[in-house]
């Protein structure tokens, strides 16, 4: 008995053993994303922007870091929008949303958030709290010369879109959600049980960096069977450098409690696919954020999971584009 243990444990440490070797070897150290960023022009003005719908990239330096940040019609004459990214994903999620706003007029930026950027990236997750990603938001607009803009988050994206909607109310315009109501309702709807299994998990120290690098990341493609291949590559190139998952697993590992996000006087525009997870788009946390959106709003309820606006590119698109035609500024 005691010799079959012996082997068992033998063929647990070498399993573990494989699965560290291959998530080690996954790791992208020449680090080539990194060396493209470097090579993106400075955002300096409208330097290089025109009025089409065409994306360039950019990085904008603001607070003392720089954001990659894709940016479309920043020639326009119409008022600014600025997108905010969630997990695991990058700027690249909103081209479709870019190209749209910017051929109705408008003058539209998406950034890779801190941590997404090689230039804005930390391991201590103390530098993920969410006063800092507020403040990024509002910095990179002001690099921008985005004074007042309307403002579109999806998963953590909206989480700081919340925050900065309800604290800095001269700035934004209109707010639009993808998939996460107001979190104040989420806390209030769900109690203790409003953290689910899968967070709790992200939140140990060194465990998902090794679970989501094994295999060459082979977790992404199922995980976003969804989303076009060309973002998915992206989403891997940034995840693959040494601490770019530490990084966005920061996020999860600086969240332990988040700060008081008040109320929301701004016309809101809430989305949610019926397939995703009930914690968050459920009837309890829908209902709940009715008393904390004091001006005029909407949710549109879609046949979709998380990833709203690669599921149902058209939908998503054509209600923000209404949503801020209704309210130009």
């Amino acid at each position: 008995m005691v010799r079959w243990i012996g082997i068992g444990l033998m063929g647990v440490v070498a399993l573990l053993a494989v699965v560290v070797v291959s998530a080690r070897l996954s790791l992208d150290s020449s680090r080539e994303h990194s060396a493209r960023t470097r090579a993106l022009p400075l955002w300096s003005g409208g330097a290089g922007g025109d009025a089409g719908s065409e994306i360039s990239l950019f990085r904008v330096a603001a607070r003392g870091l720089e954001f990659r940040t894709r940016v479309a019609g920043v020639g326009n004459p119409g008022p600014a929008v600025l997108m905010l990214h969630g997990f695991p994903e990058s700027s690249a999620m909103w081209q479709p949303l870019l190209e749209a706003a910017a051929a109705a007029g408008f003058r539209a930026a998406a950034f890779d958030q801190r941590g997404y950027s090689p230039g804005a990236r930390f391991e201590d997750p103390s530098h993920y709290r969410l006063p800092e990603l507020h403040q990024d938001v509002l910095a990179v607009a002001d690099a921008l010369d985005f004074e007042r803009f309307h403002l579109v988050g999806h998963d953590w994206g909206s989480i700081v879109g919340w925050s900065v909607t309800a604290g800095a109310p001269d700035r934004v315009l209109t707010w639009t959600s993808l998939s996460i109501p107001h979190p104040a309702a989420v806390a209030q709807a769900n109690g203790d049980r409003g953290t689910p299994l899968y967070v709790r998990f992200f939140r140990v120290p060194g465990l998902m960096e090794t679970v989501f690098s094994f295999g060459g990341f082979a977790l992404l493609d199922p995980m976003m069977a969804e989303v076009p291949p060309e973002q998915v590559a992206e989403y891997r190139a940034i995840l693959s450098e040494p601490g770019g998952m530490t990084a966005a697993f920061g996020w999860y590992r600086a969240m332990d409690g988040l700060p008081p996000i008040g109320p929301v006087a701004q016309p809101v525009l809430y989305a949610f696919g019926n397939r995703d997870m009930p914690v968050f788009v459920g009837e309890a946390p829908r209902a709940a954020q009715e008393d904390l959106l004091l001006g005029p709003h909407r949710s549109l309820e879609l046949d979709a999971g998380h990833w709203l606006i690669e599921e149902r590119t058209d939908d998503v698109v054509g209600a923000i584009l209404d949503h801020l035609e209704a309210r130009r500024g």
